[in-house]
Formats: C-alpha cells, sequence, structure tokens
C-alpha cells in the first residue's frame, strides 16, 4: 500500500462549523452532550525539521493509534506538517505584513504535526496521548494538548451572530 493512503485519515473526520455544531453549543438541554476539543501537537525535532520521510513502520504505527481514535468516536482530525523549509511566517506589525520564508532556525516552538480530539477533560485527552506510539526517530519528543475555544469560553454574556452562524465552510 502506499505510503500516502497510510498518513490521512478520512476528510469526513473533520469537524465543519454548522447549524447542529452551533445548536449543540448554545442549546442549554444538550448540557450533558457536551464535549471539549482539544488540539494536540507534535512538536518538531531538529530531525524532523532535517525532512527525512518518516519510516514506513512509523506511518503504520501512526495509521493504527489514529484508527483506534477514529473508532472511540473523538478523532476530529490528524495530519503531519512538512518542515518549515516549505513554509512561511507573516509577521504582523500595525499595518505592515512582512513575510518570512523558511527554514526557522529555532525547532523547540514549532510543530511537526496535529491531532484533534473531541473528548470529555484535558485529563481524558492526556490518556490517549499516552497511549500514542512515540515515532521519533531519536526516541526523544514533545507533544502539547491544548483545548480549543468553544462558544461557552467566552462567557455566559457572549451570545454569536446569527449570520455568521449559519455560514457553512468548505
Amino acid at each position: 500500500m502506499a505510503l500516502s493512503k497510510l498518513v490521512s485519515i478520512l476528510t469526513g473526520l473533520v469537524r465543519r462549523v454548522s447549524e447542529a455544531v452551533m445548536g449543540a453549543a448554545t442549546d442549554p438541554t444538550r448540557i450533558q452532550e457536551r464535549t471539549m476539543r482539544f488540539m494536540v501537537m507534535g512538536m518538531a525535532t531538529k530531525e524532523s525539521e532535517a525532512a527525512p520521510p518518516p519510516k514506513p513502520e512509523a506511518f503504520v504505527a501512526m495509521q493504527k493509534y489514529n484508527e483506534e481514535l477514529a473508532k472511540a468516536g473523538i478523532l476530529l482530525a490528524a495530519e503531519g506538517l512538512t518542515a518549515t523549509s516549505k513554509g512561511a511566517r507573516v509577521k504582523f506589525s500595525g499595518d505592515k505584513r512582512t513575510v518570512i520564508d523558511g527554514p526557522f532556525i529555532e525547532t523547540k516552538e514549532l510543530v511537526a504535526g496535529f491531532t484533534i480530539l473531541q473528548v470529555k477533560s484535558l485529563e481524558e485527552a492526556i490518556e490517549w496521548v499516552k497511549r500514542a506510539p512515540n515515532v521519533s526517530p531519536n526516541g526523544e519528543a514533545v507533544v502539547e494538548i491544548r483545548k480549543l475555544m468553544d462558544l461557552e469560553d467566552f462567557g455566559d454574556d457572549f451570545t454569536p451572530n446569527p449570520e455568521i452562524a449559519k455560514v457553512k465552510y468548505k
């Protein structure tokens, strides 16, 4: 099987904003069903920035783990990112925009890939991440877990604009 078939997840697993999602977030009768979304970020290393392709065993291990997340119904998205040598940054300073081409020298704070999980708590997200295979070539890796903001994070007085909430993303 081609490696490209082992990397990506089904596009249907990616979260889309819809009236159903907006309704679930604002309907107080559905509080019991609420979950939180967490972004799990695999941090870049010198090895990943050198851009060698991951070994086939690493693809297989991550695909198996992603399938486990999908079967549990908590996987919303999962992707790896190319090295920063193939990217750019845009620096904002007032009205000025400056483009900075990669690669970026400091790798300590760079994201190499991400997964978005929908679970009940940070603790549950941590437990799932601890089950992930360590596919780092040198055996050392750091994974950061952060909650994605939801409507309730804006407070009780926040009311979303109903016209914007109807927007459907492709």
